[in-house]
């Protein structure tokens, strides 16, 4: 390529002298735009151009070798992080011969704080991996001969080893990611996030707002309280941990991949029955919980913690025999997690394999409650003399959360989809006019509303199904395989509760609507459940309904947002 101006001929001597170009105006636009690293020894104040030279100071002059102690103890990226900034932390205390007798001296997760700032070495580990590749390399000619019928663990070998490398390179982006943003400054109120900038101007905005929402609900799951109510929610923690012992011969020696792993106790519960390997994966930052809670169990050693989004981290294995995850939302598609658990089972799942829980089904029942709807609605339209009702139009837009009293269902529950989840597509998460219908057992004054709940079967075998019909809350009574239990009014209270859908009767109330029922009258139509534009992970459900012996057709719309 030639210099910026008019095109010479290569033999005008005029055009460019060579000889003489220190004081010619663009040559710093073809200097290469290096970045000049500086790695401080680890055991005193030299400076280095890179970390090779460095460590080869160290072995020569403290006779310390950093390479051999990080092997000898098989420390992972977290604990190579850990182990540079103890011996930092114990030279800058004035002690250049560091206890390095236990792993547990620098176990503690402030050894994942920097102590000297902007430390260039903790940038450079991936180099480390690429020196000790090269080394490896080097020193092959020295293995003896592999044998034929070593190949196919070998490669197998290889390849773990591989993913490993890819999980530890994209762990030391990540962390190199969080220093970055902590020493300068990038999440400061004068500076927008770079990558929310570039998603603003795509699509209009529509990008940004989507990403907005999606870290607003990995940030929730940071929160400790929420793990603290599903972990004491003991119908929903008990059914995964009795599963699990109850089965420890599926889960001996087996790899378990936990999606949404959160503090990490189904996994422990994995590790504790046999499972040779598992990984922990959660996009929310209450993984750092996870893996100081692992590791003060002892299971540090068989459970890997991995943060990010299971669709766009490497897992440091190619396969694995169990996805177990505890994904449902409220009216069980609520925050659509369930699409990442079959993302995983399409991506990393054996033949074979086993997904916990393995089925589910949704139900539907009619809501009688007339106390409940004069408490929350009828009473606006006297607030200390004033009429207030005005409050009330929008009160039927939203499913209320809310857990509804059995007595208070006129009719046997329906289901209305059942998900088997080895074999459901993406596909049949969103689903128009699944039907119902239900028979009224008793005489009503009113239809209030529906209410929706979900059962969730775990099956210990990819060939049990259970009938379409069955029941998880007599599941065990009936004689049925594994573990059941359901979020409805006719069994113990879950955080869950019930999704209850209020009718709005709109103008006509009072004005023959709503009708008074007899025992025996059918109830039918079919509801629909899609995903809102304007955030995916909540709902509308829309529902039409016909009631015998009424000439007319009902439909209405509820968010879940």
């Amino acid at each position: 390529m030639g210099l910026q101006g008019d095109e010479t001929s290569p033999s005008s001597s005029e055009s460019c002298n060579l000889s003489n170009v220190d004081g010619e105006d663009g040559w710093e636009d073809i200097r290469p735009d290096v970045e000049e690293v500086t790695i401080i020894s680890l055991l005193d104040e030299q400076e280095f151009p890179n970390v090779q030279s460095m460590l080869r100071y160290c072995i020569v002059k403290y006779d310390f070798d950093f390479l051999k102690v990080r092997d000898e103890f098989e420390l992972d990226f977290f604990g190579t992080i850990k182990l540079v900034n103890y011996i930092r932390f114990e030279v800058k205390s004035g002690n250049r011969n560091p206890d390095l007798s236990s792993k547990q001296l620098f176990e503690d997760e402030r050894f994942l704080q920097p102590t000297l700032e902007d430390d260039a070495l903790l940038y450079s580990l991936d180099d480390l991996n690429d020196n000790q590749a090269s080394s490896q390399g080097r020193n092959s000619s020295r293995d003896p001969p592999v044998q034929a019928d070593q190949t196919p663990d070998l490669l197998a070998r290889v390849t773990e080893l591989e993913a490993e490398l890819r999980l530890n390179q994209q762990q030391f982006a990540d962390y190199k990611r969080a220093v970055n943003e902590v020493l300068e400054g990038r999440w400061d109120s004068s500076e927008a996030p770079k990558h929310l900038e570039s998603a603003a101007s795509t699509n209009n905005g529509t990008m940004a707002a989507r990403q907005d929402e999606d870290a607003h609900y990995f940030e929730s799951y940071s929160n400790i309280d929420i793990h603290e109510n599903m972990i004491q929610d003991r119908v929903r923690t008990d059914a995964y941990r009795d599963f699990v012992y109850q089965n420890k011969h599926i889960f001996q020696e087996k790899v378990v991949l936990d999606v949404g792993c959160g503090t990490g106790i189904l996994s422990m519960f994995c590790a504790k029955a046999g499972a040779r390997k598992v990984i922990a994966v959660d996009n929310s930052d209450i993984i750092n919980k996870a893996r100081e809670i692992i590791f003060k169990n002892g299971l540090d050693q068989i459970i890997t913690c991995v943060h990010g989004k299971i669709e766009e981290v490497t897992l440091p294995v190619g396969r694995v025999d169990i996805i177990i995850s505890e994904w449902m939302g409220y009216c069980l598609l609520y925050e659509a997690m369930l699409d990442s658990v079959l993302w995983a089972r399409d991506h990393y799942l054996v033949p074979g394999g086993l997904l916990v829980p393995s089925h589910t089904t949704l139900r539907i029942a009619p809501l009688t409650d007339i106390d409940f709807i004069a408490d929350r609605y009828l009473n606006w339209k006297n607030v200390y003399g004033f009429d207030m009702s005005a409050m009330t139009t929008s009160l039927y837009d939203d499913v209320v959360i809310r857990n509804a009293h059995e007595s208070h269902l006129s009719a046997e529950s329906q289901p209305f989809l059942h998900l088997p989840l080895l074999q459901t597509p993406k596909e049949d998460l969103t689903f128009s006019d699944s039907p119902f219908a239900f028979v009224l057992t008793e005489d009503v004054d009113s239809l209030e509303g529906f209410v929706i709940w979900f059962d969730i079967f775990f099956l210990p075998s990819s060939n049990d199904i259970p009938p379409r019909h069955a029941r998880a809350d007599n599941w065990t009574k009936k004689g049925g395989v594994g573990i059941a239990f359901t979020t409805g009014p006719d069994g113990p209270p879950t955080h869950w509760q019930q999704g209850n859908l209020l009718i709005s009767y709109g103008d006509d109330y009072g004005k023959g609507e709503p009708h008074a029922l007899k025992k025996g009258t059918v109830v039918s139509g079919g509801i629909s459940y899609q995903k809102r534009v304007v955030n995916p992970r909540e709902l509308e459900i829309e529902m039409k309904w016909s009631i015998s012996g009424i000439n007319k057709d009902y439909k209405q719309v509820w968010l879940m947002r």
